[in-house]
């Protein structure tokens, strides 16, 4: 399903800054930020450099969450696994966006 997704290759040594919130890594490597999920687009195939936005979590199989984000210079596609110390909520916040902005008028439920 995610097939057209690249793996964030983001180098796990260096230390994470957010371009978002500006939250700066201190707990060891990172590819993200832990507070508003944010990233950079550091893929070494296509080093644009521009923030990346979260835009979805997927879930492989049982304890594998990952983490779609978008980059809103170029608009590729990366996932990067969901780590323990991300913020809780932001991360169900992502999960259930599409339940809460469903693509139609919610009053169409009570037709079916």
């Amino acid at each position: 399903m995610f097939d057209h997704l690249t793996t964030d290759r983001t180098d796990p040594t260096t230390a994470f800054d957010c371009p978002s919130c500006g939250t700066a890594s201190t707990g060891g490597p990172r590819d993200h930020c832990p507070q508003c999920l944010h990233t950079r687009h550091r893929d070494p195939a296509d080093p644009c450099g521009a923030p990346m936005a979260p835009l979805a979590v997927a879930v492989h199989g049982p304890g594998d969450w990952r983490l779609i984000h978008r980059c809103t210079a170029c608009a590729t596609l990366t996932s990067a696994p969901v780590r323990a110390d991300d913020h809780q909520v932001a991360l169900m916040a992502l999960a259930v966006r599409p339940l809460a902005q469903p693509p139609f008028p919610l009053d169409l439920l009570g037709r079916i």
